[in-house]
């Protein structure tokens, strides 16, 4: 049960990969059986006045994966998969946090920097300008080094050739406007499947 006979009850918002915290708001009865029946987390906001669905206007939902109620039954803690940025500033989380738990998402915001900065001695730009001909076309090369370097006992070499065919591949998908996140999805998606 949770105790809403307070008013509004203050939910915390964590990511449910990687635990980070990414926001908190507040939630009235009618805001959490909304949450609830939607899979979406939906707040009371106090300055609107009203019901408002994180993601309404800039489509960064929170996906709800579970709720947890505190020992006093009057704060909650919302596991969910974000959309997108949470913070209405573009970050990660309301605090400016990066939110990732691997160095390939990090890698992934270097590489959009990159690409927005336009610096022309950039690498990464300077490969995102010659098309996707061109960097397709490095991947491939990335690849048949590292199944050059695969056949032999070099455990440098192949960490180094292995390093350069994701780097090239992060820049591939950023081409074709996708990100790693859609391609874990597609593999965990088939892993629960399985």
């Amino acid at each position: 049960m949770i105790n809403f006979k307070k008013g509004l009850i203050p939910a915390i918002v964590q990511d449910s990969k990687t635990n980070k915290v990414l926001m908190l708001g507040y939630m009235n009865q009618e805001a959490y059986e909304k949450s609830v029946d939607e899979k979406k987390v939906t707040f009371y906001s106090r300055s609107k006045k009203r019901l408002w669905t994180k993601g309404e206007i800039s489509k960064n939902y929170l996906f709800i994966e579970d709720i947890l109620v505190d020992c006093d039954e009057d704060t909650l803690l919302i596991k969910a998969k974000p959309a997108g940025p949470i913070c209405h500033e573009g970050a990660d989380t309301c605090w400016k946090e990066i939110n990732n738990n691997n160095f390939l998402f990090h890698l992934e915001n270097i590489i959009s920097d990159r690409i927005n900065e336009k610096k022309e001695n950039s690498y990464i730009y300077q490969l995102l300008k010659t098309g996707i001909n061109r960097i397709s076309q490095k991947l491939g090369e990335e690849a048949v080094e590292l199944i050059i370097e695969s056949k032999d006992n070099n455990k440098n070499l192949f960490l180094n050739e292995s390093a350069d065919l994701l780097f090239h591949y992060l820049i591939l998908l950023k081409k074709k406007g996708f990100i790693i996140q859609d391609v874990i999805d597609i593999l965990e998606n088939r892993h629960s499947k399985s």
